[in-house]
């Protein structure tokens, strides 16, 4: 489980397929100080499970499904990527909860940029945009967001000087493909009213 607060921006190192699949490599000097084989990272949003380190990077296998449902699939060696850890039972929850399992894959419609903020407007698929709400959370590349704006087609997010500085959000154009998860808890409350009903 994660919080959606980016701890650092890593960068892609290493893409080696083999088949359908392939190895991931991701330079990341804080995520890899006490990373171990066996444990969580997530890369953009997508939960993988750490298989080596080597100095600051890390590898990760990463199978067909996982580039098939998220924005994975487009990455190049050279791609920033947001870098978050696994919580730990002391670790402050200072986004929302997040899992790391891609709900669906959007994309940027539109930014305009404020004082000191921008608004991206993101394309919703439409198997999932009955989770999204005004006020409520939605994660974006792995970033816990509060959606400022949503429509039948597209929803929007308020971007901070340190969510533009520290995150892949800060240099995504219109047209770019984002990992997106919505809100857990809203699922679990739709089936639990669906199966009352």
């Amino acid at each position: 489980m994660f919080t959606g607060i980016v701890e650092e921006l890593g960068e892609v190192v290493g893409l080696d397929w083999h088949g359908e699949g392939a190895v991931l490599g991701v330079r990341g000097p804080k995520v890899t100080t006490d990373a171990a084989h066996g444990d969580s990272i997530a890369v953009s949003g997508v939960c993988l499970t750490v298989t080596s380190v080597d100095g600051d990077v890390f590898a990760a296998d990463v199978m067909k499904e996982t580039f098939d449902r998220s924005a994975l699939g487009s990455m190049a060696v050279g791609d920033r990527v947001n870098l978050e850890r696994a919580v730990t039972p002391a670790t402050r929850l200072g986004g929302h909860i997040v899992q790391g399992h891609v709900d669906g894959v959007g994309r940027v419609l539109s930014r305009v940029s404020g004082d000191s903020w921008d608004e991206v407007r993101i394309a919703l698929p439409g198997d999932i945009n009955r989770y999204v709400v005004e006020k409520g959370s939605i994660c974006v590349d792995g970033i816990s967001l509060t959606v400022v704006a949503v429509d039948d087609e597209s929803f929007a997010v308020g971007l901070i000087p340190t969510t533009l500085e520290l995150t892949t959000l800060g240099h995504k154009g219109v047209g770019s493909l984002v990992n997106l998860e919505v809100d857990v808890i809203a699922k679990y409350v739709e089936k639990l009213v669906g199966a009352r009903q």
